[in-house]
């Protein structure tokens, strides 16, 4: 048995893209900027190191967030890795990525702390479908 839960915060690098499945599922993909920090051998200082992190939100949470969310937005995401492979070009191409299943909106906006989905919470509900299939979460 394995466990496949990630825990990460950082600022958004770009603003979200949305679409949509050939089966009408909402997906919103971004990406999020984490810094490791780790000590300098040549200098002792320590210093932030960027891993950039591609997110996707699917559903109603994701149509939801769209107006909340936008490049530098601090975030907080719970979720799994997710590997996807494609070709493009004559070469195989991989990535490693999130499916988000919670996040909270650390940024303010308008003055204000925003907390989990931006004021809005939606009520409980089963994860919806990945992709084109109905791949139970």
């Amino acid at each position: 048995m394995g466990i496949n839960r990630v825990c990460i915060s950082g600022n958004l690098t770009r603003d979200p893209e949305m679409r949509s499945t050939a089966g009408g599922t909402s997906v919103m993909s971004f990406g999020v900027a984490v810094n490791e920090r780790r000590k300098n051998n040549q200098t002792g200082e320590w210093e932030d190191y960027p891993n950039f992190v591609d997110c996707t939100l699917f559903g109603k949470r994701a149509e939801a967030l769209e107006q909340y969310l936008s490049k530098g937005a601090k975030v907080a995401i719970e979720g799994r890795l997710h590997y996807s492979s494609w070709e493009k070009d004559g070469q195989r191409r991989s990535k490693l990525g999130v499916i988000v299943d919670e996040i909270e909106l650390m940024s303010k906006r308008d003055g204000q702390q925003h907390g989990q989905y931006g004021g809005y919470q939606p009520a409980p509900q089963a994860h919806e479908a990945c992709y084109d299939e109905d791949i139970p979460f």
